[in-house]
């Protein structure tokens, strides 16, 4: 398994590395399979992090001592904290662009802003990384159906990342996420946290690739498209509910 899940760590950096090569992708309207790759990672989220996070927080009332409700609640909280988090990135993104538009007249985030963003990305990256090895769902099916869906969610996520700044991502910022990559993976080897903090590391994932992924569909300016979201979406919910029936 170790080495089926170091394979699976190459794969995510492949991603990284090479996703500026995949023309297709860079379209307008969207590129359908952008939009498909983002129902799945939504399927993934609706489907095994929150349910999970359901189970976790059990973990959190008998850790913690709180009621059931809020610990619950705490659960939730850390997912909100997440979303929040990338929130504010995407939006100091935004406005750096702006910015510079007026000022320089170039279409470009300023440097520090953008490898801020670059950062937040890396440490998302590690965690996903990190729980190949570390998820509640220990079957082969659980992880390759985590495998697709973080997959997909890295194509989706990083063409946005680079579509900011192509120039510092092509140089650079692809070799900090593979590197984020690899050192989660590794961590994952080395390092058995407690079920505590992996249910905290759940949380802020699915609250992280929320906002990724909807950020990455709902602008206008993009025309994406609703049909190949709701495929991606519906062909991972039957996959879950087939490895669920299946295991029954």
């Amino acid at each position: 398994m170790t080495l089926i899940t170091l394979l699976m760590a190459f794969a995510f950096c492949a991603v990284h590395l090479f996703v500026g090569q995949l023309r297709f992708l860079d379209r307008n309207p969207r590129s359908r399979w952008l939009s498909f790759a983002g129902g799945v990672a939504v399927g993934y989220v609706f489907l095994h992090i929150l349910p999970e996070l359901a189970a976790h927080s059990k973990t959190f009332e008998k850790a913690t001592g709180f009621d059931a409700t809020l610990a619950e609640e705490l659960v939730y909280a850390l997912a909100l904290a997440g979303l929040a988090l990338f929130y504010g990135l995407e939006r100091s993104l935004a406005i750096s662009r702006d910015r510079r538009m007026a000022t320089e007249g170039r279409d470009r985030p300023h440097h520090p802003v953008f490898w801020l963003h670059i950062g937040a990305s890396a440490l998302l990256v590690l965690l996903i990384a990190y729980l190949l090895n570390h998820r509640e769902d220990p079957t082969p099916a659980g992880l390759a159906l985590y495998f697709a869906a973080m997959m997909l969610h890295f194509v989706t996520a990083d063409f946005g990342t680079r579509s900011d700044h192509p120039e510092i991502y092509d140089a650079r910022g692809r070799w900090v996420l593979a590197a984020a990559t690899l050192g989660g993976w590794l961590l994952g080897i080395l390092v058995e946290l407690p079920e505590l903090v992996i249910g905290c590391l759940f949380a802020f994932v699915g609250g992280g690739i929320v906002l990724l992924v909807l950020k990455e569909e709902l602008p206008e300016d993009r025309k994406s498209f609703f049909f190949p979201f709701l495929a991606g979406a519906l062909l991972y919910a039957a996959l879950v509910l087939g490895e669920t029936y299946l295991a029954v």
